[in-house]
């Protein structure tokens, strides 16, 4: 009974202690794979004369850089957003009521419809209050995130500048014989790793070109902000990431002319064909091959465990363990089979 009791009380504590280390453990998780994309790069510099630290602060840099262009340009966008979907809110007012009078036969007015919204003004009292409740809350959250984004960014530089060091502490823990199986699988995290960002990079970069040419031959405001977006946003967000880059276009468009809002989504709709069936297949085959029913698989699952930051490392950490598991898994050779290969059934049989 005390052997139960102290074997108890130990799984408490260590439950207690995996709940309040599962934050940090992401956010170590998530740096390693960081560094893990920009070691290549740390290492050409490095291999190239440069001190290994001064390299790993000029990637960081550019890195940096990038996302902090791509945050100001995306703060600007959306402000000059805002303010002109407030601007136009009147005039397609107007218009929505007129085309549902002519389509419907009914008589509303502008008027009927600000009635009614002041009327139920006690709703939206309601919902600007629980918003200020929830004011602190965001502003906390937002907090959280700035000071975890810092963390990813230390740990990040950290385990890039230290990466042989690493490698070789981990090494000298294990014995001999487990030193090629470790430094295999570290490369091979490596490479699938800085691959599945260089893919992610390029289907990026040729998406905003696509985007944003379209965008300007509609006379959309803004149009090489919004192709930037929706490249990044459509490359990077797992799953979801065409959908949600979406929005924002379609948004704009409306604003201007809402007929461009259609010829936006069946374009969004084509080249998501596009790129899926053409594009990344090509791309992948030479950075990070993965089945598209395992990598939305692995998408989910890693959804699942760890949310949007799971999501994201899902397919390298697929592809890592898919081409680390094909070095040691036996494989035979399998003969023609009609049975295999169900084209070759009903077929007859050449003389």
């Amino acid at each position: 009974m005390i052997l139960a009791f102290a074997l108890l009380g130990v799984y408490q504590l260590g439950s207690w202690a995996v709940h309040r280390l599962l934050g940090l453990f992401v956010v170590v998780l998530v740096a390693f794979f960081v560094s893990l994309a920009m070691e290549p790069a740390v290492d050409s510099l490095a291999a190239r004369g440069m001190p290994r630290g001064l390299a790993t602060a000029g990637v960081f840099i550019v890195l940096f850089g990038c996302l902090i262009g791509f945050s100001a340009a995306l703060g600007t966008l959306l402000v000059e957003t805002v303010d002109n979907v407030v601007g136009e809110t009147p005039r397609l007012t107007e218009e929505s009521v007129d085309w549902i009078n002519r389509t419907f036969g009914q008589d509303f007015t502008v008027t009927q419809l600000r009635d009614r919204l002041l009327k139920d003004s006690d709703v939206i009292s309601g919902y600007a209050e629980r918003a200020a409740d929830h004011a602190w809350g965001l502003s906390n959250t937002i907090l959280g995130g700035l000071f975890r984004f810092l963390l990813i960014a230390l740990f990040s530089i950290y385990f890039t500048a230290y990466g042989p060091r690493m490698r070789r502490s981990i090494c000298a823990l294990l014995p001999p014989r487990s030193h090629d199986a470790v430094l295999s699988a570290w490369d091979l995290a490596v490479e699938k790793t800085g691959g599945y960002l260089y893919s992610r990079a390029v289907l990026a970069v040729i998406s905003a070109i696509a985007h944003g040419v379209f965008l300007a031959i509609l006379d959309i405001p803004d149009a090489l902000a919004l192709g930037v977006w929706f490249g990044v946003i459509a490359s990077f967000v797992p799953t979801v990431g065409t959908y949600v880059a979406g929005v924002l276009p379609i948004l704009v468009a409306l604003t201007v002319q809402p007929i461009d809002a259609v010829w936006i989504l069946l374009f969004v709709v084509i080249y998501q064909v596009f790129q899926d069936y053409i594009l990344q297949p090509r791309l992948t085959a030479r950075t990070v091959d993965v089945n598209p029913a395992v990598a939305l698989l692995a998408v989910l699952g890693g959804g699942a465990l760890l949310g949007a930051i799971g999501a994201l490392l899902a397919i390298p950490v697929t592809a890592t363990v898919q081409a680390f598991s094909s070095l040691y898994l036996r494989r035979y050779e399998v003969p023609e089979d009609p049975r295999i290969d169900r084209t070759t059934l009903g077929r007859p049989e050449k003389d």
